[in-house]
């Protein structure tokens, strides 16, 4: 049985039967709404009900014709036909008593495509008895339905109208922050984490209260989901481990999915609390150090990557730079950031800043090229303004870390080769002179190193050599 079969059309001999401008049948529409509301309040007992007297399947007419409407529900038309004979009160009635985990996922997914609609998002989001049942969908068991439930509350989160109303709402259920840490700890279904990851993001960006709330969260005990209805007991939950588990789940198969988590953390970086809860682990933000250094320096913008690639990659780029900025600034005495240790970070830096020279210089020549093209010089500005965001972090990062280097430090990174004069040359070319200080401090080091680099270095760049 396909997943979503082909909707059905209104016979045209039926005038007025069609619903708005579509082809779609209101008398069939009606039938299966009907039919929905016998399955989950049968007339007669089924004999496949369950012992406790809910249906825990579908059968397959069924099944295929709530998928049929499923799929119309994308037409604002057939939405809003849905709205009017109240489908959302229906769809209640099946949260509160079905049993069928694939006919909740639909009819969930149905009122996720339903608030696609402005007018039908804000009536769904003011509807607080509705709100409440679809934030209890997040302590379900089912993948699938914590995947379309998720994808409902973006939807809702993105609409600017409605926005606030979902913001309080979930303020005011610390259920939801159990629930979302248990999935993004616990699960290994990419696309839900992806799609979980997103409300969070999408929360964190529009409330920062709500965000610091979720920060402080996780010093009392926590009811979660269950697979029947009787609460459990988990353990408390602290935010930053479960988005770095997310993260690691995510890591290889999804690059958006990784995208989300990285925004995630440095959004978390700023406030101090942020912050703090990160470096403040009981590893001391190890975890989060390793994963994002292993991001950076194994692979992201690698040296086999064609150049072009840190266009691709500017926003996770700039994302993880920030944190580790955040990260190094606040715990350098932490063992993780001895710069033994962090020489190939700084030579992945410095490779980053060259190839966004090379981006930089391939940009211009797309702009000059498309001059008299308006959209065209429009994207470039918008590459332009990622990759300043980019390059600022990066260098705010490197110089610091070039301050910390020792002597011993050098020899290893000119060993490593990553210190070499084309990449200290890049590096210089990058910092001056807003960082001139760091540079300055990292050349009497160099100095002691390698005369001979240096005083190569003091030639390309004489502002050094006026100061020494």
């Amino acid at each position: 049985m396909d997943r979503n079969p082909s909707p059905p059309c209104s016979d045209a001999e039926e005038e007025g039967d069609a619903v708005g401008n579509t082809v779609y049948s209101k008398h069939w529409l009606f039938s299966v709404l009907t039919r929905l509301i016998e399955v989950i309040a049968p007339a007669e007992p089924d004999p496949a009900a369950s012992p406790e007297g809910a249906r825990t399947e579908l059968d397959e007419e069924m099944e295929n014709d709530i998928c049929k409407v499923w799929d119309m529900s994308m037409d604002e038309d057939v939405a809003l036909f849905l709205q009017e004979f109240n489908a959302p009160d229906i769809f209640m009635g099946v949260f509160a008593k079905s049993k069928c985990p694939r006919l909740t996922e639909i009819c969930v997914g149905i009122l996720g495509n339903m608030a696609c609609f402005q007018d039908i998002c804000m009536s769904i989001s003011k509807d607080e008895n509705l709100g409440q049942v679809l934030l209890q969908r997040l302590c379900d068991s089912d993948s699938p339905t914590l995947l379309e439930t998720s994808r409902l509350l973006l939807t809702c989160l993105s609409q600017p109208e409605v926005a606030n109303v979902w913001v309080e709402r979930i303020r005011e259920n610390p259920s939801v922050y159990d629930c979302v840490c248990f999935i993004m700890s616990s699960s290994t279904n990419v696309e839900l984490l992806v799609k979980v990851g997103e409300v969070v993001d999408k929360l964190f960006d529009l409330d920062e209260e709500l965000m610091l709330s979720w920060i402080k969260n996780g010093t009392c005990r926590s009811v979660g989901p269950s697979v029947d209805d009787s609460p459990e007991e988990l353990p408390d939950f602290r935010i930053v481990p479960c988005i770095l588990e997310a993260a690691k789940q995510v890591r290889s198969d999804n690059p958006e999915g990784l995208d989300v988590y990285m925004h995630i953390l440095q959004l978390l970086t700023t406030v101090d609390e942020g912050i703090q809860a990160i470096v403040q682990a009981p590893d001391g933000g190890k975890d989060t150090w390793s994963l994002l250094y292993d991001l950076v320096c194994q692979e992201l913008c690698q040296p086999d990557d064609p150049p072009i690639i840190v266009q691709e990659q500017k926003t996770v780029l700039a994302s993880i730079l920030s944190v580790l900025s955040a990260m190094f600034a606040s715990q350098t005495e932490q063992e993780y950031t001895r710069m033994r240790k962090n020489m190939p970070l700084i030579g992945s830096l410095i490779r980053i800043l060259q190839y966004m020279e090379g981006c930089g210089k391939r940009a211009v020549d797309n702009s000059k090229e498309s001059e008299q093209e308006e959209t065209g010089r429009t994207d470039v500005n918008e590459e332009d303004f990622h990759l300043k965001i980019l390059k600022d972090i990066c260098c705010e990062l490197l110089s610091n870390m070039l301050q910390e280097l020792t002597k011993e430090n050098t020899l290893e990174g000119l060993h490593q080769g990553h210190l070499n004069e084309q990449t200290c040359s890049c590096a210089f070319q990058n910092l001056l002179p807003l960082y001139f200080a760091s540079v300055e401090s990292f050349l009497e080091v160099l100095r002691e190193a390698d005369q001979t680099l240096a005083d190569n270095l003091e030639k390309r760049f004489p502002s050094l050599k006026v100061h020494t």
